[in-house]
């Protein structure tokens, strides 16, 4: 068994992330020119139900094994790992064959019910199976995470992205003739073959390991001891069920969000057809272009957690605020230029992506937030690393009440419709982040330099002029040119902003390009 350190560790997976948001974007940009923008919301309409049944099944069960097979390897008690894991095993197959079982057979009603389209059907009864190959893939990969190997995780994820795009693709494409509704079904079959190809890899990983482990573990003390099943067991529920207490209130907004989405467009007179193509576009197109920037300040956030406990236990105010403004002010700095480029040029980003222009209104309305977006990670993160997650949960929960609330309030509106629901959701990033950020200066005493957001501001000024005048002058009628060209110079006069106005040194690039390095090796 292949065992890294936890900064080699956390760069493989890292590595991994990136690799599988940049391949998993083929299948964002070709399948609406395959099944349209009311396929696209046939695609995502199940997701949300979907996703809290598994924060149900695999919500804190994956933690609970990593830690406890951590625990039990530095013990070197080899039986304890085996029933750990045979326990987990049976726990997430129960609970995945009982939720499986209960999808299929209320298929109908839900579609019908609470999801208003009941073409979904088809789609629903698709996904359904996902259900237990994702319980197991996640006990797997909880399994192999405690033997601090995150080589198998890193390649079954590849391995499920690159079949799911291919497959999502084919399968569409071929049932397309028969109608919308079967060639989201389709696309869902897709996923589907991903999610065994990549349990088939964890499976592979896992048979090694099995007799790499059996061949090291020659009568070692304490190897035949298991501490009892029963305590195993409890050990895992009192781990891994606050966990999924606290998944399961995100899964259960996103949940609402959608229902509630689909119910006020019906409220406001819209046809359901439309309405699903509304939501395809919303869930399905413009907010994975809104969060494509945020692989930067993400990883940004995982190295944010272990700098800032390491100062913590020490008790190194001045580490942790340094630590807590360089995050924060590269967070800004990296996703300005995007929040612009797509701010500006929403109208032919979506064109060329999508082929649908029209949904460009919604990136606009979109396109100033996202800031927050990128300023909210590592405000989340700092909370957590200094022991404030519940902090952070509560003002996501405050977030997420608003939200719907006001969805339900704006959506259904006939003037308004599906951008009532968008406005709503900015009105949740932003009251979410502010609320992160009030947490975290209360408990830090921590301030940002005014000057710093006046100078980003106006390298975006700059940025955005110029983008604009180069995409909307007609100094050349080949459109693709302009934006190409005005997207291009963009990104050059903000970073000849950014450095004249000494918003990121040479040390920071630096640090940066050494990131970059650890990620290619």
């Amino acid at each position: 068994m292949t065992k890294q350190s936890f900064i080699r560790g956390t760069m493989i997976l890292l590595a991994a992330g990136i690799l599988n948001r940049l391949l998993g974007f083929i299948p964002r940009i070709t399948l609406p020119r395959v099944i349209g923008a009311e396929g696209i919301g046939l695609y995502h309409m199940g997701w949300p139900f979907l996703s809290v049944i598994l924060t149900i099944i695999t919500g804190g069960i994956p933690v609970a094994i990593a830690k406890l097979i951590a625990e039990a390897e530095a013990e070197r008690n080899e039986a304890r790992i085996r029933s750990i894991l045979r326990i987990s095993l049976a726990i997430t197959a129960g609970l995945s064959i009982f939720f499986t079982i209960a999808c299929i057979a209320g298929a109908s009603w839900i579609t019908s019910h609470l999801l208003t389209d009941s073409r979904v059907y088809y789609t629903f009864l698709t996904m359904s199976p996902m259900i237990p190959i994702i319980g197991i893939s996640a006990v797997y990969r909880g399994y192999f995470q405690g033997r601090q190997n995150m080589i198998p995780t890193a390649t079954s994820q590849i391995m499920e992205t690159l079949i799911r795009i291919v497959m999502v693709l084919v399968c569409a494409y071929v049932m397309i003739p028969y109608g919308v509704e079967y060639a989201a079904a389709g696309a869902m079959l897709g996923v589907l073959a991903g999610e065994i190809g990549g349990l088939v890899v964890l499976a592979i990983h896992f048979k090694y390991d099995k007799k790499s482990s059996l061949q090291t573990t020659v009568a070692q003390i304490g190897t035949t001891k298991t501490n009892g099943r029963m305590a195993n067991f409890r050990r895992i529920m009192r781990i891994s069920i606050p966990i999924t207490g606290s998944k399961l209130i995100g899964a259960g907004s996103y949940l609402f969000e959608s229902i509630l989405i689909a119910q006020s467009l019906a409220i406001a007179g819209i046809t359901t057809s439309l309405a699903t193509a509304q939501y395809g576009a919303l869930q399905g197109m413009i907010i994975p272009i809104i969060l494509l920037p945020s692989a930067l300040t993400m990883s940004l956030s995982v190295s944010l957690v272990p700098s800032l406990s390491e100062a913590a236990a020490r008790k190194d105010m001045k580490t942790i605020h340094a630590r807590l403004h360089q995050s924060l002010k590269l967070a800004l700095v990296t996703g300005a230029p995007f929040a612009v480029l797509m701010f500006v040029l929403a109208e032919p980003i979506c064109t060329y992506m999508y082929n649908q222009p029209d949904v460009g209104v919604m990136l606009k309305m979109m396109a100033p937030v996202a800031l927050f977006i990128y300023f909210q990670a590592p405000l989340q993160s700092a909370l957590q690393a200094l022991n404030k997650p519940g902090a952070a949960l509560i003002n996501t929960l405050i977030g997420s009440t608003v939200k719907l609330i006001l969805i339900y309030w704006l959506a259904s509106k006939p003037e308004l419709g599906i951008h009532g629901a968008v406005f709503a959701i900015n009105i949740n990033i932003v009251l979410v982040t502010l609320l992160h950020w009030n947490s975290v200066v209360r408990l830090l005493k921590f301030r940002m330099e005014g000057s710093d957001f006046g100078k980003i501001g106006a390298a975006m000024v700059l940025t955005g002029g110029s983008i604009y005048f180069l995409m909307y002058v007609p100094w050349t009628n080949v459109e693709w040119i302009r934006f190409i060209t005005s997207a291009l110079l963009g990104f050059l006069v903000y970073m000849i902003s950014i450095t004249a106005f000494r918003l990121i040194s040479l040390k920071d690039l630096s640090r940066l390009l050494h990131m970059g390095k650890k990620i290619i090796r």
